[in-house]
């Protein structure tokens, strides 16, 4: 693929995971309010609303402004990356983190009583170990995909030309 196209590859699927992300929360606000959890699969999972002020698993609860400007600046770090892309594996990679990383960013921004002190939006329930959404699946699986990209030896950037002699 060229560059170009690696670059749109990664924005486009950033652009999906941001829009699934974005449309699930609002599906899960009108459709989950004030219900009690729903098992699927026989309780392995569920889906119930739950408004996160804090990181993963509830961390940093009272520093929401500090986690938005982090998102914020992971999400300006991963569009600086992305532009770098030369892979179209790391591509998947890096626009399913971006996806992810703007959608908590805009949860952080703007679902709060005051700009940046929002709360990120969680409805999938993971056997009562945890509750997160789609963006946190693309972030988990990028992240995966990242370190299994790396263990064998997948390289961000195209490799260098050889020389002919």
């Amino acid at each position: 693929m060229t560059r170009r196209t690696l670059v749109t590859l990664t924005f486009a699927l950033a652009v999906a995971w941001l829009a699934l992300d974005q449309l699930s929360k609002m599906w899960a606000e009108t459709t989950l309010l004030n219900q009690p959890r729903i098992p699927i699969l026989g309780g392995w999972f569920g889906l119930v609303l739950v408004y996160n002020p804090g990181a993963a698993f509830g961390l940093g609860t009272g520093f929401i402004w500090v986690l938005t400007v982090i998102a914020g600046v992971a999400a300006i770090a991963l569009v600086v990356v992305a532009l770098r892309v030369r892979n179209t594996w790391w591509a998947l990679a890096v626009g399913s983190m971006l996806g992810g990383a703007v959608s908590h960013f805009l949860d952080r921004l703007l679902r709060g009583e005051t700009l940046a002190n929002g709360r990120i939006v969680d409805f999938i329930d993971y056997g009562g170990f945890f509750v997160g959404n789609v963006a946190d699946i693309a972030l988990v699986g990028a992240a995966i995909g990242a370190v299994l990209l790396s263990l064998f030896g997948v390289s961000f950037s195209e490799s260098p030309r050889r020389e002919r002699h």
